[in-house]
Formats: structure tokens, sequence, C-alpha cells
């Protein structure tokens, strides 16, 4: 049995066995940790987010969901290259791809389709963009040429020993309906390395750091060599499992079969045009963000006559990496109206999912339309939506005071912080023994009220700001707030209150992927 940083124990059959009986079923995937949560949860590392009622035992407030908001200067790429115009469908957009932010450079990159070639773009700042010119096709942003490519993943490994494979690319190709890895020093010149087993279309990959695994996101293939059509099929568009140590070794699979994983599920609903049609998960990047892993489901609603596909992303949030809670179904990227908007249709995620920019979070998505004066001549360009950080879910209160109790939790810090809206409000926070009796000098009374809006508040009682007296014991934390939102806490040995948990696909001002002291 393995225990995991967060106390959950995996089952000796890791990863689970899954059948395509239990996708078809259509029914929300079972999350055995939120049905028996550790009897002691450990908080290191990271920002504790509230997205599921893993730590909290009991509470009067009640949770809400925030979607980002686009951005209003969007598309922040788009065609504008012959190179990108090389195909029927102009293209300039991460088909997961990537985007990163790269700390020893200062500057944000994103690999990106245009046509069947991959290319990258920098920027400075996240919403505007360049095509540096570079060698391997002189005069073009172009990195590399893979051909009948399809989706493609490029992931920074920043922890690896190897300089020469400090970037890992994971590429579909139509044609054999394989995918090929590829490695990198630099994220510019590849060398290519295996081929997959047979797999689908929009198949990604995503580095668990958690558990120090790659993880494979298959698509089941429902098309391929001898296939034309995918009746016999009712699954369509789900998603298979794959993980290993080694990206290289574990992505060259031949014989065996991914496990079944997910697909999307009854609480997805239909789009209100097509009743009849059963939605479908067209894609799922992942990210470690803060104590959990982030990800966005691509969900597919149905395929109009005269518009690109109805694809929204959506939110989900595991704590083991493999099993997915998905609380809420509301689209968080969607489509817009109106065919020449840059997302009139088939909104889709990029990998990395998200990066930590100064108390925001970025997240970008590809769209697509069908351009001025065209009928059928799909458009596929980049846009950004913002969110707050940890913004995700919120704890609240209206007017009347209301309180959470966490379960038992642990930790090794000294100081905690807190991210809550309480400039009309009030939050205060005491803290209990393994019985539930109050530990002074920790109490409602002598708390420091917390009455701002911020995103890394720092709680204390009175000259009690250290932790240190009840590190490492078993103890909970009780939150009381009126008129206010409380979106995360966690502690740390640090007073300017890093977490220690993961950002997404970087931040500025860090230096890799951890919120660590500066």
């Amino acid at each position: 049995m393995r225990s995991l940083y967060n106390g959950i124990v995996l089952s000796e059959d890791w990863p689970p066995r899954r059948t395509r009986e239990d996708l078809l079923a259509f029914e929300p995937m079972r999350v055995p940790y939120l049905e028996n949560p550790p009897e002691v949860i450990p908080i290191d590392p990271g920002r504790q987010l509230f997205v599921d009622d893993f730590l909290i035992e009991n509470t009067t407030l009640r949770r809400t969901f925030h979607r980002p908001e686009y951005w209003a200067g969007n598309p922040i790429l788009k065609p504008e290259k012959r190179w990108e115009f090389t195909s029927r469908r102009p293209t300039a957009m991460a088909f997961s791809d990537g985007i990163f932010y790269d700390a020893e450079e200062g500057v944000f990159r994103m690999w990106y389709r245009a046509g069947n070639t991959t290319c990258i773009a920098i920027s400075e700042d996240g919403m505007h963009w360049e095509r540096p010119e570079l060698d391997f096709m002189p005069g073009t942003n172009i990195i590399c040429l893979s051909g009948s490519r399809d989706s493609s993943t490029v992931w920074p490994d920043l922890d690896c020993e190897d300089a020469d494979a400090r970037y890992k690319m994971f590429v579909f190709h139509r044609d054999p309906w394989r995918a090929s890895v590829y490695l990198s020093p630099d994220g510019l010149k590849w060398d290519f390395k295996a081929w997959t087993g047979t797999t689908g279309d929009r198949s990604t990959m995503f580095y668990n750091p958690f558990r120090k695994v790659w993880v494979y996101s298959i698509r089941d293939h429902i098309r391929g060599p001898g296939r034309s059509s995918y009746p016999e099929n009712p699954l369509r568009r789900s998603r298979r499992y794959r993980e290993h140590s080694d990206f290289v070794a574990g992505a060259a699979w031949r014989d065996e079969e991914p496990t079944w994983w997910i697909g999307a599920d009854r609480l997805d609903g239909h789009h209100e045009l097509a009743p009849d049609i059963q939605p479908e998960l067209y894609n799922l990047d992942a990210v470690a963000y803060e104590s959990i892993m982030l990800g966005l489901f691509s969900i597919w609603r149905y395929q109009p006559a005269d518009r690109p596909k109805i694809n929204e992303v959506l939110f989900g949030f595991s704590r083991d990496g493999f099993h997915w809670d998905r609380p809420c179904r509301e689209a968080m990227m969607g489509i817009s109206d109106g065919k020449t908007n840059w997302n009139w249709g088939n909104v889709q995620s990029a990998g990395g999912c998200c990066l930590v920019v100064g108390d925001q979070l970025y997240f970008y998505v590809s769209g697509r339309n069908y351009g001025e004066g065209e009928t059928r001549l799909e458009t596929m360009s980049m846009g950004l939506a913002m969110m707050r950080r940890d913004g995700f879910a919120a704890m609240e209160a209206d007017g009347d005071t209301g309180e959470l109790t966490t379960r038992p939790v642990r930790f090794d810090g000294k100081f905690l912080f807190v991210n809550a809206v309480v400039d009309v409000g009030e939050l205060r926070v005491q803290v209990l023994d393994k019985s539930g009796k109050i530990i002074a000098p920790f109490t409602f009374e002598n708390c420091t009220p917390l009455r701002e809006d911020g995103t890394c508040q720092a709680v204390s009682w009175g000259r009690a700001t250290d932790l240190s007296a009840i590190s490492n014991r078993e103890v909970r934390f009780q939150f009381r707030l009126s008129n206010g939102s409380l979106y995360a806490f966690w502690v740390t040995s640090d007073r300017l209150g890093s977490s220690g948990g993961y950002l997404g696909g970087g931040a500025p001002g860090a230096s890799g992927f951890r919120d660590l002291p500066r």
C-alpha cells in the first residue's frame, strides 16, 4: 500500500482497472478518497482548496464555483504568417501543445500548431505574443515538421538530470495513427525517440509531480486504419490511462492495452439543440496546481451543420491523479455567438492548463470561427481567460455568520495564511485539538480579525503568529466567516506566505513550477 502526500492510500492494483462497461454506464466517476477520506490529512505542501469536501468535517457555509473571464483583447494569437495558411484551415493555435513560463529567460513560451508544423511564440506579459525567427527553417518560428500531426503536448522537465532531455514532446499523427515522442535540451531542437502503440487522435500527456509519473491521456481510437466510422462504438470519444516514471519507455507501449479511464457522463447534460446526442469527452489535459491535480475537460456537445464543433472546457479536480471529481458542470471557457468571433466553436484546452500571474490565474484555450466572407473556412486561434488565484471554488457566508471545521490535519509549518474576500465582512480562525477542545491562545477571541480582500493574508492571534507549538500534531482548523468568501488556507514555514505548492505552468517571479521562498 502506498500513501500519498495528502494521506490518501493507493490501492495495490494501480492504476485501477476500469472497463468499457464502467464508462458505458455514463455515471459520474466514483472517487474513493471522498467516500473514505484519511483519518488525518497532511496539508504539506500547497494551498488547500475547497473544491470538494475532502478537508471539511462540517460547515454551515455554502460552496460556490467561479469561472474565468475572457480577456477583452482576444484573440492573443491568430493566423498571420504564410506557413499558418498551408492547410484548408488557417491555424495558429495550441492544440494542447503547451504554454509555460520560462523562469530562466523571463518569458512566456507557447508551442502551437501551424498547419502540420509545430511553432513557438514568446511573450513578456502573457497577453501580447511574438514569433521569433529561428534556425530550423530560417525566417520562420517553426521548430518541428510533424507530418500529419493532430494534437501535441510539450512539457518542460525542470528536474531532469539529462540536459538533453529537459523538454518532452508527444505528437499524435493521423498516419500511422500513432503518437511519436521526442526529447530536447531547449524546447527548440528535437530528437525523435519512439512510437507509441495504436492510439486515437487528440491524445495528450502530462506530468504528475506528486507521484513523479508521466501520464498518457489516450483517446480511445474511434477511427483509423480500416475504420471509416464508429457507429459500433457508443462511447465514441473517451479516455484511456497509462502512467510511467520514464517518459520514453512509458510511451513505447505495444501489445499491452492502457486501462479505460473516464468519459462524459449523464451530468454533462445534452445541448438544447441536440437533446438526443450524448456528450463526449474530447480531451483531458491536467497539471499540478498547489495541492491538487487540476483537469481541463473538453466536452463535445454536438456537431452542428453550420458551425464548428460545440466543444467547451470544464474543470475537474483530483487528489490522487486518477479519480476525478467534477462538481460543477457549467462551461468554464465556452463558445460565443457570432461566426466571426474567435471562439464561435470548438474551444479546447492548452497543455500546462494555467499559469499564476500575480493574483490571477491565466488559462489559454483555442477556438475556431468561419472568418469574414467565408462559409466553411475554419480559422483556428488562441484566447486568454483570467480568474482569481485559487478562484475555482469559495466557501461563502452572506450576511449571517457561518463556520467551517476541517477534518483532522497535520502540518510541518509555522504560519497560517488564507485567500479570502472579507473587505465588507470578517474572518476569524481558531484551532482545536484531537478531541475538539480549543487550543489556547489560538481562539476566535484572540484572533486578529481579517477584513480585507487578499490572496495571501496572514492569520495571527495577538502576539501569537507562530504555530510551531502545534506543528506535527493532529489538529482541526475552525473558520468563522461573515459577509465574505474563503478560497484557500495553508500553513508554511515562510513568513511571506509561499506555500510550497505547484504553480501549474509556472509563474513570473518563481524559479520553477513551485511556490518556494524567494
